[in-house]
């Protein structure tokens, strides 16, 4: 499975931005696809995820109420629709996929197998 990643920019504080991973291959149901992101001098942080037949997502706190996962089938894409931006969501955000959705490792970046090259997302306030 190889991902890239892209729809990152320069945004005011409230804005919205569309984040897109368009994954190359045939993509079986059962995959989780994922968002994660790394603020400079930050680790890796868990934003969102969703399994690739659509339905279940999980989200981080930060990114709830805000942030909205989604898939397009046909398009072999994911998308994150990120809402009113602050200028903590300033990170590079990568998009990754596993074989399961798995309710105990959902959040673990360690636990992804491909990973997308990353969009940067710049937040001015």
């Amino acid at each position: 499975v190889q991902l890239q990643a892209s729809g990152g920019g320069l945004v005011q504080a409230g804005a919205s931005l569309r984040l897109s991973c368009a994954a190359s291959g045939r993509i079986p149901g059962s995959y989780a696809m994922g968002w994660f992101r790394q603020a400079p001098r930050g680790e890796r942080e868990f934003v969102a995820v969703i399994q690739w037949s659509g339905g279940l997502t999980y989200y981080a706190d930060s990114a709830k109420g805000r942030f909205t996962i989604s898939t397009d089938n046909a398009k072999n894409t994911v998308y994150l629709q990120m809402n009113s931006v602050k200028p903590e969501d300033t990170a590079v955000y990568y998009c990754a996929a596993r074989e399961a959705l798995s309710i105990v490792y959902y959040n673990n970046a360690a636990h992804y197998d491909y990973w997308g090259q990353g969009t940067l997302v710049t937040v001015s306030s």
